[in-house]
């Protein structure tokens, strides 16, 4: 079985995050949750409600990061997730996180990300320039910033790389990356 890694940080979506960790470990494999320090990170549930023109946001059930950053070795993992939220905007900024994203694509590994995921690539922009992903909406300047094209598609998968639009589409994200992790 393989050894997936997934990379988050507090305020990450709980249900980008609950739903691979736990698919994954259904199949068998071993997952690793890092965050940027080893501790209860602080999950939340965005919602979308009537009134309100962008999502809401509320505080969910605490995760327990198993190692930070700093502990991995991404030689040692066969695929990386990286859930959405609002995480992203702040793991990147990690000195360790371009090298880890870096990693999984230069190896050819699998990598998901779904929702503002896309974030993180803005320190590595090269890993996905020319290629196809997609991402929450909101996140479409910022992949076409780094030279990516933008997918409508709430999901999509090009390569190595499983793209997902948000938490409805996590069931064709989960089983699209575990169909890569496979082959």
């Amino acid at each position: 079985m393989a050894k997936v890694l997934i990379m988050t940080g507090d305020a990450v979506e709980a249900l980008e995050v609950f739903y691979p960790y736990y698919r994954l470990i259904e199949e068998g494999h071993e997952v690793v949750i890092a965050a940027p320090t080893k501790k209860k990170l602080k999950t939340v549930v965005h919602d979308f409600e009537p009134e309100v023109e962008t999502f809401t946001e509320k505080w969910a059930y605490g995760l327990d990061a198993h190692t930070s950053f700093d502990e991995v070795n991404p030689a040692e993992y066969d695929g990386l997730i990286i859930p959405g939220g609002r995480a992203p905007e702040h793991i990147r900024m990690h000195e360790k996180a371009p090298d880890l994203i870096r990693h999984f694509f230069e190896e050819n590994k699998p990598v998901g990300a779904i929702c503002h995921a896309a974030l993180v690539f803005a320190v590595v922009p090269d890993v996905v320039k020319g290629r196809e992903m997609t991402a929450f909406t909101a996140c479409r300047p910022e992949v076409e910033s780094y030279g990516a094209i933008f997918v409508t598609d709430p999901l999509h998968v090009e390569g190595n790389l499983v793209s997902g639009h948000a938490w409805p589409d996590l069931p064709g994200f989960t089983k699209s990356f575990l169909q890569l992790l496979s082959r």
